[in-house]
């Protein structure tokens, strides 16, 4: 029986070569290979400024301390997310609220976010941030959502995890054209990998100083930012409170031998995307939509059972799968479900969107290496199951 994971890392030779040549230099950490690879990120994303951090949890907290969050304060994301794009409000002392999914294309509904801001305006109670979320690797709608933040006043941070080497509207995602920051994820499983790390991206210098000292404890040693004249060579000063979330010239390394190969991995990964939809088309499945303002780079391919026509349960068609040895998943669990977020009051009926994604939702195997013969495997147990099954 074969055994095919949701997702992996495709590492050559090139890769492991470019991290030895990084072993034996003098620098492991913060050196040249680290600012080669934000160039390298900023250069194929055309955008002005990247910062590498140590994973893109910590480039949503550090996104969301730039844009002013603090107590009070209210970040709005999807609920169809990891949960670290709700998390990272509250690690700057926000709060956190969740706008509702388009039932297409799983990202976060203009339709519920202008309703949601019109209410928030009468309530005098609108969002700091938006956080919006590009799941799967498809980019939200970002020229409305920056439209609405231009009238109502929100920072915009793209949650991008998923997306680097995606496009919206012929722009590569992470380009901040609409948005003001957009940060990435270099997870094993995403598109291209560092181990672990991520970035944010941004086009505007103030927050581009601002982020690079949050990374690193809120130090400078630029002279421009000291609130007195050097005292010498070594000297340097906290002006701010920052944090540990520096990546390594390791790490870096890794990222540098990947972003020569992403246009490789993305076009294998359309695909095996246009594979599926070809072979799964006459199922009783909800495939994947993309909004025509977009080309995802399928971080996750993202099956909705439509259970009112087959005889099996959500649980039993992922259990099936996985008894195969496919080992799908779920992306997401509503974060607004969590136990943890279940005590701030969130009513499940505000987001009826996000609810019956969630009984319906499995993401099938995406990733590089994945052969045409495993595919075919997925294609056929699934098949199998559905067809069984139908009513």
């Amino acid at each position: 029986m074969m055994s095919i994971p949701y997702g992996r890392q495709h590492i050559s030779d090139a890769d492991i070569q470019a991290v030895a040549e990084v072993l034996q230099s003098d620098w492991l950490t913060q050196g040249p290979t680290l600012e080669r690879f934000e160039q390298l990120v900023a250069d194929y994303c055309g955008v002005r400024y990247a910062i590498a951090v140590s994973n893109a949890t910590s480039a949503l907290h550090i996104s969301c301390l730039a844009a002013g969050m603090g107590q009070g304060d209210v970040a709005w994301t999807s609920p169809i997310t990891f949960v670290a794009s709700a998390n990272c409000a509250l690690y700057a002392g926000g709060q956190v609220d969740f706008v509702d999914i388009d039932g297409q294309t799983y990202n976060m509904s203009i339709a519920a976010l202008k309703s949601k801001l019109i209410k928030a305006a009468q309530a005098g109670k609108l969002p700091k941030v938006v956080i919006p979320v590009h799941l799967s690797g498809q980019s939200a709608e970002m020229a409305a959502i920056y439209e609405l933040s231009r009238k109502y006043g929100f920072t915009v941070i793209e949650d991008a995890s998923h997306a680097i080497g995606g496009t919206y509207r012929n722009d590569k995602v992470g380009c901040c054209k609409y948005s003001d920051m957009a940060v990435f994820s270099f997870h094993p499983v995403k598109i291209v990998t560092t181990g672990e790390g991520g970035m944010v991206v941004t086009n505007r210098r103030d927050l581009y100083e601002e982020l690079l000292l949050l990374r690193s404890h809120g130090i400078t040693r630029d002279a421009n930012l000291m609130t007195e004249p050097s005292h010498g060579g070594w000297y340097y000063q906290q002006i701010s409170l920052g944090f540990n979330y520096r990546m390594t010239d390791i790490q870096a390394a890794l990222g540098c031998s990947q972003m020569t190969k992403i246009d490789e991995f993305v076009r294998r990964r359309r695909e095996i995307a246009a594979y599926y939809d070809e072979k799964l088309s006459d199922l009783p499945l909800q495939l994947p939509k993309q909004h025509e303002d977009t080309c995802s780079s399928y971080h996750l391919y993202i099956i909705r059972l439509k259970l009112d026509k087959i005889a099996l349960s959500h649980k039993e068609v992922y259990d099936g799968l996985r008894k195969a040895g496919i080992m799908v998943n779920l992306h997401y669990i509503p974060v607004y479900s969590q136990p943890y977020y279940q005590k701030f009051g969130y009513q499940a009926s505000d987001f009826p969107e996000a609810e019956a994604y969630y009984q319906e939702a499995i993401s099938l195997p995406m990733y590089y290496d994945l052969s045409t013969e495993q595919q075919d495997y997925v294609i056929a147990t699934l098949k199998n199951l559905l067809l069984s099954s139908c009513r």
